[in-house]
């Protein structure tokens, strides 16, 4: 499963890194049947769906953990 052509890439805003590049986002270390970039655009609270902005959990702790999505 992968993220529809309506969807834009997903990535952390901070490290550029696309989902399938961190290993968080895993279906071996969510435990979901989801490839990564499906599984960040359910389930990221981070995420700006608007242009797929979202912070990866090592770049969140690093800017504060803010509230709300990524610019």
């Amino acid at each position: 499963m992968s993220t529809s052509s309506t969807e834009e890439q997903a990535f952390c805003i901070r490290c550029e890194k696309t989902p399938p590049d961190i290993l968080e986002y895993s279906p071996e270390m969510t435990g979901e049947k989801l490839d990564a970039d499906t599984y960040v655009w359910r389930n990221e609270g981070t995420l700006n769906k608007s242009n797929g902005h979202f912070y990866c959990t090592d770049c969140y702790i690093k800017v504060g953990m803010p509230l709300g999505v990524a610019p």
